[in-house]
């Protein structure tokens, strides 16, 4: 039987149905509700928001992970499409599915835009117009995400020995699904909607446990063999031909901080990896440093200056020597070959 909610107020009584249904009265839900308000309030005058904007404030992580689930299928339509696609019905499905999938994206473009103009006090019908150029923008990049996902899983097949096939790749391998969601948020992310594209690549992340922030720049033919726990910040800059293994980090060395003690937004503070670079699993790289090109990084190097084209980067042999045990310098850099 369902519970009832009692307040002190005279309030109607809401009475949701439910599998396990509480003794009447078991809860004061009518105070908690009421404390959640307040909080919620003293939240909202805290950060300077309106306390009744009329509707949802921001997108929905929900909307983007179908919103995303239809643009892989439009990219992809026989591998990645519906089940029972046929190869004659392609172009139909792909343009119904964009039809769709973008119609839902500049709502979900519009709501980042109009958040945007409400905390920078601008006028909101700027933001529905520049919504709808920002979807424009994204629906003509999507040829040249599909030309550099293309390049991606043909890194990813012929750089690794196990791979049997490229449609094995880009059906299994958690790097190509990391990349597809990258792809998409990278273009959501230079056209000012960082927000929209964050969530893109937060569902990636939780998916394959790789955290590639959607304003890193990332060169074609890129591959992330088997992926777990690898991490690109946001102004990292990545060549072509680049490979990567898992628990890789390119990462900021330090962080600037204000008066206040706050850290400072933005700024270039994670790595330039250059073209044909490959780094090892457990490979921490931090700074705004330079891996040159042809460069080959070992496994659980730490790297926080820059290295030349062609450079071999390995451990750190043990020391027997206590005085060298005593030192932190776990990588030593031989001369480029």
């Amino acid at each position: 039987m369902p519970f009832e909610l009692h307040r002190n107020d005279n309030t109607p009584a809401f009475a949701p149905s439910g599998p396990a249904p509480l003794q009447a009265g078991a809860l004061d839900l009518g105070a908690i509700v009421s404390q959640l308000r307040e909080v919620r309030e003293q939240w909202r005058l805290s950060q300077r928001r309106p306390l009744d904007i009329g509707g949802r404030e921001l997108p929905s992580r929900e909307a983007l992970a179908s919103i995303v689930d239809g643009l892989r299928g439009a990219l992809f339509p026989m591998r990645l499409g519906p089940p029972d696609l046929r190869q004659e019905s392609e172009d139909y499905y792909v343009g119904h599915t964009l039809d769709a999938v973008l119609g839902a994206l500049h709502g979900q473009v519009r709501l980042e835009l109009r958040y945007q103009a409400r905390h920078a006090g601008s006028p909101i019908a700027d933001a529905d117009q520049e919504a709808l150029e920002v979807l424009r923008e994204f629906g003509a990049a999507l040829p040249g995400i599909r030309a550099l996902l293309d390049s991606d899983v043909l890194a990813a097949f012929h750089g690794d020995p196990a791979a049997r096939s490229v449609d094995e790749v880009l059906l299994c391998y958690p790097g190509i699904h990391a990349m597809i969601h990258h792809r998409i948020a990278h273009a959501l992310y230079l056209r000012g909607v960082p927000l929209l594209a964050r969530l893109v690549a937060e569902l990636a992340h939780g998916a394959t446990g790789i955290d590639i922030h959607p304003g890193a720049t990332i060169g074609a033919g890129f591959f992330i063999d088997h992926g777990t726990g690898v991490v690109m910040g946001e102004t990292a800059l990545i060549g072509r031909n680049v490979r990567l293994y898992q628990a890789v980090t390119l990462g900021a060395k330090r962080f600037a901080t204000d008066e206040d003690g706050h850290l400072q937004k933005g700024g270039a503070r994670h790595p330039i990896v250059e073209d044909e670079v490959v780094v090892y699993a457990g490979a921490t790289i931090l700074g705004r440093v330079t891996i040159g090109r042809g460069s080959t990084i070992g496994g659980n190097v730490w790297l926080t200056r820059s290295v030349p084209p062609g450079s071999r980067i390995a451990q750190a042999q043990p020391q027997n020597d206590a005085r060298e045990n005593a030192r932190d310098d776990s990588v030593v850099e031989s001369a480029a070959s």
